[in-house]
């Protein structure tokens, strides 16, 4: 099933792609906040991640753009994972968890220890997505029309060490 997928790193081309990706996707969690200074980072995916110690993947299925995350540098043993979002049409599929771990791997490459992440108490998927996958919550904040839910993670080497 999750084979299927293949993870690359973000390139130019994607750059449409992944603006609809990230519409359509917080269009049908009920979490689009509408257009802002807020969503300029995909207009910059290079200024924003891929030059600053992070990254950003593109997950492909049968050549179309489908899934995506980034990892976004935020001290020398921090990152935030940001920008997840699989198109509804293929969710339920693994495809989130496959992008995280992806994304858990190349943080330690990167060195970092400690990844942070914020979503939406809509975002039921998402939240039980982190919450299987180590995340604990450190906090909530009202956001506009939303409630934001904090998450946290020390990431653990091979042998199990923090």
């Amino acid at each position: 099933m999750t084979a299927d997928l293949r993870i690359r790193r973000y390139q130019d081309a994607d750059h449409d792609a992944v603006w609809a990706l990230h519409h359509q996707a917080l269009d049908d969690a009920g979490a689009h906040g509408g257009a802002g200074s807020w969503d300029d980072d995909l207009h910059a995916v290079a200024d924003v991640y891929l030059e600053w110690g992070g990254d950003f993947v593109a997950g492909l299925l049968e050549g179309q753009l489908v899934a995506m995350g980034a990892l976004r540098h935020t001290s020398s043993h921090r990152a935030e994972i940001r920008r997840m979002r699989v198109a509804p049409h293929v969710q339920g599929r693994g495809f989130g968890r496959v992008i995280l771990e992806h994304l858990e791997q190349r943080a330690r490459e990167l060195g970092y220890t400690h990844l942070h992440l914020d979503t939406t108490t809509g975002q039921l998927a998402a939240r039980a997505l982190y919450c299987t996958h180590g995340y604990s919550v450190t906090g909530r904040e009202r956001r506009g029309p939303f409630e934001l839910i904090f998450l946290e993670k020390y990431l653990t080497t091979d042998d199990g060490h923090h």
